[in-house]
């Protein structure tokens, strides 16, 4: 007898599922290739259950709403369910309005130490949004050089710790990133903390100062490894170093071994 991890969905809830799918892809600009290695499922296995060819497993739906980081199943009674408003986050993120966190809404220039080379710091962009369906705010990076870790996830907004949390969810395998309210220059600095690609399949955790600038302030940002000789290092240099000396992050030494 078979889990119910491997139960399909009702008739449905898989047309359901399947509409919210292709509205999402085409809102993206993703290809079915791209959503099906994300979700870690077989290209024939999404295009069979888009047809309608073959109902959606729970498996599958689940790796499907991991991959695009939004619900993709509703109640089978939806007229028992608690009320819910497409301009209200839950508790999980923070409880606040859309109306509320519309000013963090945008484009950001991405700085943080490079992995790859010590010397050098890494650029690229993140943008934050709201998402209808989901209900809260969502974030997702772009110019990455390394494109195959680019990064999506959600935004929580609390009004106790007063930071901002930016998190990635992949099967369970977590990275975060927490920074400050934005500065009165809307600059937002904190910490990430992450996996770092190692030698073969090595993975050890790091972490590292990271700023959120607005891209409005920087219209002509460069993106990529930003090495000592390039003409935008000594300004981002300068971002960095504002997040340890202010600080906006403390990393605690070791114990003393003396």
């Amino acid at each position: 007898m078979t889990g119910d991890i491997d139960s399909q969905l009702s008739e449905r809830q898989n047309l359901a599922v399947a509409t919210k799918i292709r509205e999402e892809m085409a809102r993206r600009r993703v290809s079915r290739q791209y959503l099906a290695d994300q979700a870690k499922i077989s290209l024939s296995t999404l295009e069979k259950a888009l047809s309608g060819h073959r109902p959606f497993t729970l498996a599958t739906t689940i790796r499907l709403e991991e991959a695009l980081g939004m619900r993709l199943r509703a109640a089978e009674h939806p007229e028992s369910a608690a009320p819910t408003s497409n301009n209200h986050a839950t508790e999980e993120f923070g409880a606040y309005s859309r109306a509320a966190v519309a000013w963090i809404e945008g484009k950001y220039l991405t700085l943080r130490p490079s992995f790859g080379d010590p010397k050098a710091i890494f650029a690229y962009c993140t943008e934050i949004g709201w998402n209808d369906a989901a209900a809260n705010l969502r974030f997702h990076e772009m110019e990455r050089l390394d494109a195959a870790f680019t990064q999506r996830g959600t935004v929580s907004i609390p009004n106790l710790s007063g930071h901002i949390y930016l998190a990635t969810n992949t099967s369970g395998q977590h990275r975060l990133i927490i920074v400050s309210r934005p500065s009165i220059t809307g600059e937002m600095y904190g910490i990430l903390t992450t996996l770092q690609a190692g030698r073969g399949a090595q993975l050890t955790p790091v972490s590292a100062p990271i700023v959120l600038i607005p891209m409005a302030s920087t219209p002509n940002a460069e993106f990529g490894r930003i090495a000592p000789d390039h003409a935008s290092y000594a300004a981002y240099l300068a971002y960095l170093k504002r997040t340890v000396e202010e600080p906006f992050a403390v990393f605690l030494p070791g114990p003393s071994t003396v």
